[in-house]
């Protein structure tokens, strides 16, 4: 399908909601559809009507990689009078913020459509790749402490006891995938995908959460020894090809956000790797699972050094200050934020802020 195509059909979804006021679509720069196992998504955000919202982020795609991920463009509408890209200015996330008048005007209403292709990934270990040097920017942030990561203390001496007698970083970085696999636990009552204070899971013992800790655990752990390291904020977007159920979503994908993570290593560039999603299959595919179950450990064995990309990266940022609120900084942002009169709303509560997220899959 081609920019014309991508335009015609959004405009005619766009019209068919009959919003009050229509205050515009725009669009970033659009790639054409890659081809050699690319496929490509469509991913709509709305926000449920709801008065007394003055200002909404809603994250965009942001990160591409031309080996994987390539962004394609967005469009947008609403009755907001305010609608504008922004951007993060130290990590890059890109996000659509809109902004409404207090008072008693119109129930906020905002929809944002993402299209993007992405591929599987997978390293071949037993091949030096030959990946020129990261960039020294690049290199800085991703070695960097974050307020819920950071490197020091408890952090740090747990990574030195996890990597004792490793040299090479290949070795390091796996040593601590299997250290993070071995003795977490996904806990099904931690909200959302939980917040990633990684001082304070080691501090009490308590390595139980969801995806943004488990892999936040992984990327502070090989921070700690000097491997960059990144989780990667996102949301699933189609079933899983591969059998393993809970790795996978497709349509209603409002409550599919999903954190993953990757490791830099010498000979070959950006590694992925999801020990959250190992554990998540130990919990959820089957009742009664444990490592050691054979759909357990070939799900272990390809989260090192592979991915089934039927997931959509939204940014790897950490502390976003969201532009125009005077509320702190989130830990995250791969869920939609809002705000009512310059009170932050709890994007977990949908009786206070509701919003819904679909995905499909675009024949090319």
């Amino acid at each position: 399908m081609d920019r014309r195509d991508f335009l015609q059909t959004a405009s005619l979804s766009a019209a068919a909601l009959a919003w009050p006021r229509f205050a515009g679509a725009a669009e970033l720069p659009f790639n054409p559809t890659p081809a050699e196992g690319w496929r490509t998504f469509e991913l709509t955000t709305r926000v449920t009507p709801a008065p007394g919202i003055t200002r909404v982020w809603l994250p965009l795609p942001s990160l591409q990689d031309d080996a994987w991920v390539k962004p394609m463009g967005n469009l947008w509408r609403g009755n907001a009078a305010d609608i504008r890209p922004a951007v993060d200015p130290v990590e890059g996330a890109q996000m659509l913020v809109a902004s409404w008048p207090a008072g008693d005007g119109p129930a906020a209403e905002l929809e944002l459509l993402s299209r993007f292709s992405a591929r599987d990934r997978a390293v071949n270990f037993d091949q030096a790749e030959g990946v020129p040097a990261l960039d020294p920017a690049t290199l800085a942030r991703c070695t960097a402490a974050t307020r819920l990561i950071p490197i020091d203390g408890i952090v740090r001496t747990t990574a030195l006891d996890i990597t004792r007698g490793s040299t090479h970083d290949l070795d390091k970085a796996r040593a601590i995938y299997e250290w993070v696999v071995e003795n977490t636990e996904r806990n099904p009552r931690t909200r959302g995908c939980g917040l990633g204070d990684i001082r304070f899971m080691l501090e009490t013992g308590d390595l139980t959460g969801k995806c943004a800790d488990l892999n936040a655990l992984y990327v502070g752990l090989a921070r700690a020894v000097g491997l960059p390291a990144r989780d990667l904020y996102g949301i699933r977007v189609a079933d899983s090809r591969f059998g393993y159920k809970c790795l996978g979503k497709s349509g209603d994908v409002s409550k599919a956000q999903h954190c993953r993570a990757e490791v830099w290593l010498t000979d070959h560039g950006w590694v992925p790797v999801d020990p959250a999603d190992v554990r998540k299959v130990v919990l959820e595919e089957k009742p009664g699972l444990t490592l050691s179950d054979e759909i357990v450990v070939a799900v272990r064995e390809k989260l090192f050094g592979a991915w089934e990309t039927n997931w959509l990266p939204y940014n790897t940022a950490h502390d976003v200050a969201l532009p125009g609120s005077s509320g702190p900084a989130i830990a995250y942002l791969m869920y939609p934020q809002g705000e009512a009169g310059g009170n932050r709303l709890d994007s977990l509560d949908p009786e206070k802020f509701a919003y819904t997220i679909t995905a499909k899959e675009i024949a090319a």
